[in-house]
């Protein structure tokens, strides 16, 4: 389990950043979208899950040392864990402001 976690975060983690890219960011009058609400909690939760799959990925790291996938895996659920801090802030009313 504690090997296929981090796979199941980053393909969760892609597929909620697509989501919120698409419905909870500002866009036409005409397009539909997400509550504030509900795309704060997708942006939270997407961090929570990225976040600790990234701390899984370190630990597995310095037990292990060095591993190709392990490294790639490490990479993207960061990235994937900043991205969500990014939408969560721009989806905030008045937070970049």
């Amino acid at each position: 389990m504690k090997r296929s976690y981090p796979w199941l975060a980053l393909g969760l983690g892609l597929i909620l950043g697509l989501v919120l890219m698409r419905y909870a960011a500002p866009g036409d009058a005409g397009s539909p979208r997400l509550p504030l609400l509900t795309g704060l909690l997708m942006a939270e939760f997407g961090f929570l899950v990225t976040a600790i799959a990234a701390g899984v990925c370190v630990r597995d790291l310095l037990r292990r040392g060095m591993e190709i996938s392990t490294t790639v895996l490490l990479i993207g659920n960061t990235l994937l864990a900043a991205s969500f801090i990014w939408l969560g802030l721009q989806l905030w009313p008045g937070a970049l402001a």
